[in-house]
């Protein structure tokens, strides 16, 4: 008897036909292939979890450790600065004019009031002689008026004798003496003119002077910026047209230091500073001044701090670039160790708060570690005040952990 067929099944019309089997719901198949993922997810998280942990039990630590010296401990602030003159001049030109001679050029070694340029003096010349001439007319005038005042104070005296014998009449008396006044203020009007001639005349020449650029003092010009032919005009604003240096044995670097490191700063401290042209030199100088005055560059606040340096061998050209180091504090003869050692600590350790600084010192290849008091720092050393520490002990400063080679066997393939 056949068996009724279900909605699933169906019937084997021949022995090589393919039966067809239940299936399950897709819900069913997707839940299976998310947990054989996740397992398998899990399996490897935990295979490299413990990979790494064999490989961490299994490495040798290496530490890496420096000296307990005996040294300086020197705390500095960095600056770039300029080498300058400490006093230099600006030599300009009071008057306008054609340059018709120079005798001063780069270098030349100048002594006070030595003439360097000459401006053409003809235009002034020509006002100093007018001025000169108005001055003799004006004196002359003088001369005339005095004779004129001589003649009415005669006539002023004869007209006043006579009318006491009523020999003239008043009006001749009051005239006379109206001639003598006007003789007497007319000469003090020449006299006032004589002055404000003679004063003319003297500003003609004080620009007649200034024709001739001198040197102002004794030293060194540094810079020449005219030649011969060339018309400097003084209208706004006075031409520079040489710098004279007052001494190039003295020079000074004008350094640039920011508002976090000025306040360390202060006068009498020791300097140092390199230059490109002299890479294996090193020049000494000391703080001079330090500046009140503020810089302000894309808002960056800077202060000019001056560093003065003898400069006997004239090594040091103005405008040469210096970097600079400024010895703000300093400990001599002191017991130090690398900064680093401070910032170590065992793996798994942390490192104590300030203030309960310790390091930690290699004894029988085991890191121990030494509470110490610390003093000052300046980034490379730190001086040891207080702990036991001494001389030649290692400090761990840093620590290499390398793993076993047996848990890092080569592939075969």
């Amino acid at each position: 008897m056949n068996k009724p067929v279900g909605p699933i099944e169906q019937r084997a019309e021949s022995p090589f036909q393919l039966r067809l089997l239940p299936q399950p719901p897709a819900s069913a198949r997707w839940r299976k292939v998310w947990m054989v993922g996740g397992l398998f997810s899990i399996v490897a998280i935990l295979g490299v979890a413990v990979l790494w942990w064999l490989m961490s039990a299994g490495g040798t630590v290496h530490y890496i450790t420096a000296p307990v010296t005996h040294g300086s401990v020197t705390r500095t602030v960095v600056a770039t600065g300029t080498v300058n003159p400490v006093l230099t001049i600006i030599v300009g030109s009071y008057v306008s004019g054609t340059i018709i001679d120079i005798r001063c050029d780069y270098n030349t070694r100048v002594e006070k009031d030595q003439v360097c340029a000459t401006i053409d003096p003809r235009p002034y010349q020509t006002v100093v002689d007018q001025n000169k001439a108005n001055l003799d007319e004006g004196k002359a005038q003088l001369e005339k008026d005095k004779a004129n005042l001589a003649y009415a104070q005669l006539n002023y005296d004869r007209s006043a004798k006579l009318a006491v014998t009523s020999a003239v009449s008043k009006d001749t008396l009051d005239n006379a003496k109206s001639a003598f006044d006007q003789a007497v203020a007319q000469v003090g009007v020449d006299e006032a003119m004589i002055e404000q001639r003679a004063a003319q005349l003297a500003a003609a020449q004080v620009n007649l002077d200034y024709t001739k650029i001198v040197s102002p003092v004794d030293g060194t010009v540094v810079s020449r910026n005219v030649t011969t032919g060339q018309t400097v005009a003084a209208s706004f604003q006075t031409p520079t047209l040489f710098l004279i240096a007052t001494d190039l044995t003295k020079m000074q670097v004008d350094t640039n230091v920011s508002e976090s490191d000025i306040g360390g700063i202060k006068e009498g401290d020791k300097a140092t500073f390199a230059l490109d042209a002299f890479p294996k030199r090193t020049f000494q100088g000391t703080v001079t001044q330090v500046r009140q005055s503020p810089q302000t560059l894309q808002n960056v606040v800077t202060y000019d701090v001056v560093v003065s340096v003898d400069n006997n061998d004239l090594a040091l050209k103005p405008g040469m670039t210096a970097a600079t180091r400024i010895v703000i504090d300093e400990r001599d003869d002191v017991i130090r160790i690398p900064s680093q050692a401070l910032r170590y600590a065992p793996s798994g350790r942390t490192i104590e708060a300030k203030g309960e600084a310790r390091v930690y010192v290699l004894r029988d290849d085991v890191p121990e570690a030494v509470p110490i008091k610390a003093g000052l720092d300046d980034d490379s050393f730190v001086e040891i005040i207080s702990g036991d520490l001494k001389l030649g002990d290692k400090v761990v400063v840093s620590e290499q952990r390398n793993a076993a080679k047996t848990m890092m066997p080569t592939p075969h393939f």
